[in-house]
């Protein structure tokens, strides 16, 4: 649960603003409000099979999301915490049809309802690493060789009711494998225009370069190919993510969920027994490894396979053949950090758990203001702009504005020169004043000094060469770095 001084005041408004205006209005207004106390909502996107269910399953801790083709996959299907697992096909009319787990432990390929009926499919699970963070696995983006002229929503097989509860993210994962095509940011505009316009940033969006295991072949190294085409993509898509982070999802789904076994680990030592050169000939490619004379059956070997593909099979033989004392959960341990997913795990906190307060709160200030514009009764109108008005005349509420501003310019809407906009980005996204002022060893009046000259240089620029829309964004810096300054001198 999200818990914060921005939601916890924006909740409270919410309540004022139910007490003050008519029941349909006030009906939207409570739901936004009750909407503050869920955990952050993260949205998973990518093209087809590029891995997405797969890093849904590391990120729950639980392999419970299906990674083969089926019914399950064409629909939203939302992962977050219950005190019990179920699974509820809800209908476009509201509807809800209950289904146990599978066999396996996962969501049944097939859900007795016709995938065009779904709005969505509501899991809830026992997992504890959902308990402040809900995931929303989307389908699939459809390539623009396929799209045509189709709506939006249709290019990427989300119906209206499915966008809806998409839209409804306050963060989402880009999922990518290999080099970002010029198809894959159309279909990522498709997502945006199908999720009503959500609006993505670095503030609220990171990347995932997936499937790095597979950017070379059998089972060589594959983090120097990977390292730089991250850094790539990341540059590439400067305007959309705060970071393109590369992982192994299989392996960090393998680990993660536990599917490594002491039956396993045994089958992978006797493969690290075999000589360098037979095992090296057995590890270049599935065909031969499925196929060429070893000391584990053919059973075992697929099993190996679905859990680790040829690279983290040669990684775990490596690390075997190392130290053959290595146990089971110290070889689940090693295979984890060669996933990658330590540093996805931790840039997810620090981009969307850190900040997750700002963002809800930003985001339940946007649909306060929007539901202002549409509602037809001016007293309604009056009564919720006066409670925004309000709250953002408060200090502390001027984090939403800074968040504002940066994604403006984070997004190229609102041009700044580059070292202006960075500079602006840290104010927004960070509370520690030496980061943010570039000082890592600054006493209290040297960041005191920094953060007023900030401010004089901000305020400078929107006075004198600044536009319209840049001088509103300085006003909001000129300020920030102000409040900074308080703060320091505090």
């Amino acid at each position: 649960m999200v818990t914060g001084p921005l939601t916890t005041g924006v909740a409270t408004l919410c309540h004022e603003i139910v007490s003050r205006i008519s029941s349909d209005a006030g009906g939207q207004v409570r739901q936004i409000g009750e909407r503050l106390h869920d955990p952050l909502r993260v949205a998973i996107a990518g093209r087809l099979k590029a891995g997405k269910s797969t890093l849904v399953n590391a990120l729950i801790g639980r392999r419970v999301a299906p990674t083969a083709a089926g019914e399950c996959t064409r629909v939203v299907t939302r992962f977050r915490y219950g005190p019990a697992d179920r699974i509820d096909v809800v209908a476009r009319d509201g509807a809800r049809t209950s289904l146990p787990l599978d066999e396996d432990g996962m969501v049944p390929r097939r859900l007795g309802v016709p995938a065009a009926r779904i709005a969505y499919v509501d899991v809830t699970l026992t997992s504890d690493r959902l308990r402040d963070l809900t995931v929303v696995d989307t389908p699939g983006l459809a390539s623009t060789d396929t799209a045509g002229s189709a709506r939006a929503e249709e290019a990427v097989g989300i119906d209206e009711d499915s966008a809806v509860e998409v839209a409804a993210a306050e963060a989402v994962v880009y999922v990518f494998t290999q080099a970002v095509r010029a198809d894959d940011l159309a279909a990522l505009e498709a997502f945006h225009a199908a999720s009503t316009r959500m609006a993505t940033s670095p503030i609220n969006a990171i990347g995932v370069l997936a499937k790095v295991d597979t950017l070379v072949g059998g089972a060589a190294d594959p983090w120097p190919v990977a390292g730089p085409l991250a850094r790539q993509q990341a540059r590439l898509l400067a305007r959309t993510v705060a970071d393109v982070v590369p992982v192994a999802g299989l392996l960090a789904e393998t680990a993660g969920a536990g599917r490594l076994t002491a039956a396993d680990r045994a089958a992978l030592a006797a493969l690290a027994g075999l000589p360098v050169d037979e095992l090296g000939l057995l590890l270049l490619s599935v065909d031969l490894f499925r196929s060429r004379p070893a000391p584990v059956g053919a059973e075992q070997r697929e099993r190996l396979l679905t859990r680790l593909d040829l690279y983290g099979i040669g990684f775990a033989c490596a690390q075997l053949a190392a130290d053959p004392r290595i146990g089971t959960g110290e070889l689940v341990r090693r295979v984890e950090a060669a996933s990658g997913f330590d540093r996805l795990r931790h840039t997810v906190d620090a981009t969307f758990r850190w900040r997750s307060d700002a963002i809800k709160a930003g985001w339940a200030l946007t649909r306060l203001e929007r539901l202002a514009g549409r509602t037809a009764d001016p007293r309604d109108r009056e009564a919720i702009r006066d409670g925004l008005e309000r709250a953002l005349r408060d200090p502390a509420y001027h984090r939403l504005r800074l968040l504002d501003a940066a994604q403006r310019a984070a997004t190229g809407a609102v041009v700044l020169p580059q070292p202006w906009e960075q500079e602006l980005i840290r104010l927004a996204t960070s509370d520690d004043p030496r980061w943010i002022l570039g000082l890592p060893e600054g006493d209290a009046g040297e960041l005191t000094a920094a953060a007023v000259a900030a401010a004089g240089r901000w305020r400078a620029y929107a006075v004198d060469g600044a536009g319209p829309a840049q001088a509103r964004i300085a006003q909001v810096a000129h300020r920030g770095f102000h409040l900074l300054a308080q703060e320091v001198r505090a």
